[in-house]
């Protein structure tokens, strides 16, 4: 099932504990995809899909970015809510001239030592890589820390 960010803390995410029939004809666990498209300094997804259009040739100028209207973009974004499961976070470096990453990890020191997180690189402009994990409950963060944006929150609760 693919659903966008906006639809993922909706009942349906509840597919994430499905089951699909593997190769071998023995059951697996099937994982939800949540779509996520990275432009200059910003997820769309969290931001209700708006594209401030902003646009950046390196690191720092996101960094100024988000120091000038990170606060108050953050402060607007939503938060996305799933179950616990399996997730494939498919990222897309939409229209960033250099290469891109993902990070998904549990939120502060403790969230970073004990929930599972995932993360790389080899986003290239226009290309798209899955991320995939079993997410437990907990706080969680994702961000690029190569564009670099904000660090948007997801919740798992059972």
């Amino acid at each position: 099932m693919t659903t966008s960010f906006a639809k993922a803390s909706l009942a349906a995410i509840g597919l994430a504990a499905g089951l699909a029939v593997g190769a071998n004809g023995a059951l697996a666990a099937e994982s939800s995809v949540i779509e996520l498209t990275q432009t200059a300094c910003q997820f769309l997804e969290p931001e209700q899909g708006i594209d401030h259009g902003f646009t950046s040739g390196k690191k720092a100028d996101c960094e100024a970015v988000n120091a000038d209207s990170g606060d108050d973009r953050l402060a607007a974004s939503e938060v996305m809510t799933l179950k616990p499961g399996k997730y494939t976070f498919r990222v897309t470096n939409r229209d960033v001239p250099y290469e891109l990453g993902f990070w998904l990890r549990g939120e502060g020191l403790v969230g970073r030592t004990t929930l599972p997180s995932v993360s790389g690189g080899g986003l290239h402009q226009g290309a798209t890589r899955d991320y995939t994990v079993e997410l437990k409950p907990g706080d969680y963060l994702f961000s690029c820390p190569l564009n670099p944006t904000l660090d948007y929150k997801i919740r798992v609760e059972a």
